[in-house]
C-alpha cells in the first residue's frame, strides 16, 4: 500500500491557515456590528477662501461669481523696454603691447575686457569711451569702441 500524503507538519499548516481566515472573518463582522453610518461625516474637510482646512462647510451666500474669461493663464504681458545698446565708460587698464585691458562703465561700475580688434580706434588708459557688449568666452566682452 501506498504511503499517505499528508504529513504531520502539512496538516499543521492548514489547520494554522483555516483559524487565520476564521479571525480575520470575525474580526471582518465585529467592525460591521460597531460601525456606524456616519463615520464618512466625520472624515469630510473643508478650504476657506483663504486656503486654511476646515470642518464646517462653506457658507453659500458669501459665494463669489467668477467668471472663466477673467482667468489670466500665464505670464503678464510687460511693456518693451528699450535698452540702448551703446554704454559709455573710462579705459581703467590697457596694455598697448599686448593689445588688451579693462573699461570700467560709468553708472555700475562694472569693468569688462577688451581687446585691441574690438576697438575702431587707438584707445589708451584714462580714455572715455564708447562700447557695446558681446559674450565671450569668460564673460561679456566690450567691442565697437570709439573714443568720445
Amino acid at each position: 500500500m501506498a504511503k499517505s500524503q499528508q504529513s504531520f507538519n502539512k496538516a499543521e499548516k492548514e489547520k494554522k491557515k483555516a483559524k487565520k481566515k476564521k479571525e480575520k472573518e470575525k474580526r471582518k463582522e465585529e467592525r460591521k456590528a460597531n460601525s456606524v453610518g456616519g463615520k464618512l461625516d466625520d472624515m469630510i474637510a473643508y478650504v476657506d477662501e483663504f486656503g486654511n482646512i476646515t470642518d464646517t462647510p462653506p457658507d453659500p451666500t458669501t459665494k463669489k461669481k467668477i467668471v472663466a474669461e477673467d482667468i489670466v493663464i500665464g505670464v503678464a504681458k510687460q511693456e518693451d523696454v528699450y535698452i540702448d545698446p551703446i554704454r559709455k565708460g573710462r579705459v581703467d587698464f590697457f596694455n598697448d603691447s599686448k593689445g588688451f585691458g579693462f573699461i570700467k562703465e560709468t553708472g555700475t561700475g562694472e569693468s569688462f575686457f577688451v581687446h585691441i580688434n574690438g576697438c575702431e580706434y587707438q584707445i589708451g588708459e584714462g580714455d572715455m569711451v564708447q562700447f557695446e557688449l558681446e559674450k565671450g568666452m569668460k564673460g561679456m566682452n566690450a567691442v565697437r569702441v570709439k573714443k568720445q
